[in-house]
């Protein structure tokens, strides 16, 4: 099994530093990437409503012989589903749908700041970690003053906020954010999205590769890990999952890091938090 380490919530509970992404995985392929994926040693899954693949997730977790304690399982709550209430209901139909009792980090999707119902939602949040149905509660694709108005108005500080980031979208400014209140940084799409907008192909990322023995995915994938952040890579590829994996048996220089920091363009390729109103 892969030695991952472990970096540590802001309540004390511990996340695997890589995790496996399922988002556009088909729900028909989702049970064999994540059984492939468990059996070379990630123990850190990551789904949402949105994915339509939460019963497959629950059905390799199951049948994988993994005692549940040891599998960090994250799904989110979708748009539709913002409000007190309904966030409530559809938590338990995405525990229904895993076939779990409980799930170790659940996630607000999108803050929808059209709606103005990410505070309320926060509250039935966390309602479910005062109630043990998760380990930990946090956002995805939270902006700084989106952050901002939860600190101000709820008592818990999210421990995660999954966020789009990779070396040509670096987020430094909310990433500073999250250093000074002690929310760990997500990385969804970390090597933009297989690679789309030439990042597997980019110069500076292939001469590293090249020096260091190792592909281009691996360099960035190491770039997030070195930087404290939780990478979430995706593939349905056996060799690719496993390839995505073995990224702590080598380290990059801090000139290296330095290099690839510098590629940083505002590159977003998903909508802007801002504006993402579906």
């Amino acid at each position: 099994m892969a030695d991952v380490p472990a970096l540590t919530l802001n309540n004390g509970v511990t996340i695997p530093q890589v995790g496996f992404g399922v988002f556009q995985v088909p729900d028909a392929q989702t049970a064999a990437a994540v059984a492939e994926a468990l059996a070379l040693g990630y123990r850190h899954i990551d789904t949402a409503t949105l994915y339509r693949n939460e019963r497959s997730v629950g059905q390799a977790i199951r049948e994988s012989g993994i005692p549940r304690e040891e599998i960090f399982v994250t799904t989110k709550l979708w748009n539709t589903d913002q409000g007190h209430d309904k966030a409530g209901r559809a938590f338990a139909a995405s525990l229904d749908r895993l076939g779990l009792d409980y799930v170790d980090l659940y996630l607000i999707h999108w803050p929808v700041p059209a709606a103005n119902r990410y505070t309320e939602t926060w509250a039935a949040l966390e309602k479910l970690l005062a109630d043990g149905r998760t380990r930990a509660i946090g956002v995805s694709n939270f902006e700084p003053a989106h952050l901002e108005r939860l600190f101000a108005e709820s008592s818990v500080v999210p421990a995660v906020n999954q966020i789009e980031l990779h070396p040509y979208l670096g987020q430094r400014r909310l990433r500073e954010v999250h250093a000074e209140h002690g929310i760990v940084t997500e990385s969804w799409s970390p090597i933009a999205r297989g690679g789309q907008g030439g990042l597997l192909t980019d110069p500076v990322i292939t001469a590293i590769a090249g020096r260091v023995g190792r592909t281009p995915a691996q360099v960035i994938l190491r770039w997030h890990v070195q930087h404290g952040l939780v990478p979430l890579p995706r593939s349905v590829t056996p060799s690719r999952i496993a390839e995505n994996l073995d990224v702590f048996s080598f380290a990059l220089t801090d000139d290296d890091i330095a290099a690839i920091d510098g590629l940083d363009r505002d590159g977003r390729i998903g909508p802007h938090p801002a504006a993402f109103n579906r």
